[in-house]
């Protein structure tokens, strides 16, 4: 049974000797093998779960105590009218995901994707941060080239374990997606 929108709620950070925190990175068509793991985590560590989006179309301006952002769009010629939401339709499809029983919330971040979900993992004091592979896809092969990879990134420059969900694993006789073809 799935909880229902409605019954959002965020959790409390976590304190020493209080419900453990698990860090999610989602983004909208986050594969549902990412959020269904993190779920299961949740439910034998007995933690919550803190679902972050991270607009990397916007910079991080301030920060208050829960680590919710004051961001600013990179473009300067944007019109800057909606000062970031976490999208309505990835809060819904988390809403239709997670357990009843399972405490989550959601937060919205902005810049570097590995460097938002690390410094919310020190600031909650995380258990464990959870990411997920992206399909392999030309434009995400590229990208990943020039910019590496979230999980590559969160699993050098922090203490935490990073949990990394395969979305689309290759067979053993198949290619790497990173990998050149002739």
């Amino acid at each position: 049974m799935s909880q229902p929108a409605t019954a959002w709620s965020p959790p409390e950070p976590s304190a020493v000797g209080g419900t453990p925190v698990i860090v999610v990175g989602v983004f909208p068509g986050v594969p549902d093998d990412v959020v269904s793991q993190a779920v299961v985590f949740a439910e034998r560590f007995g933690a919550q779960l803190v679902f972050v989006y991270v607009d990397t179309g916007r910079y991080v301006v301030g920060r208050n105590g829960t680590g919710e952002v004051v961001s600013a769009p990179i473009d300067p010629d944007l019109a800057d009218d909606d000062p970031g939401m976490f999208p309505a339709d990835l809060r819904e499809h988390l809403a239709s995901s997670v357990s009843v029983g399972i405490q989550w919330s959601t937060l919205l971040s902005a810049g570097d994707p590995a460097d938002a979900l690390a410094q919310l993992a020190e600031q909650r004091d995380a258990t464990a941060i959870v990411v997920g592979t992206r399909r392999a896809t030309m434009r995400s092969t590229v990208g990943e080239f020039f910019n590496g990879s979230v999980a590559a990134h969160l699993a050098h420059r922090q203490h935490r374990p990073v949990i990394v969900i395969p979305v689309a694993p290759v067979a053993s006789d198949e290619a790497l997606p990173w990998a050149a073809t002739s």
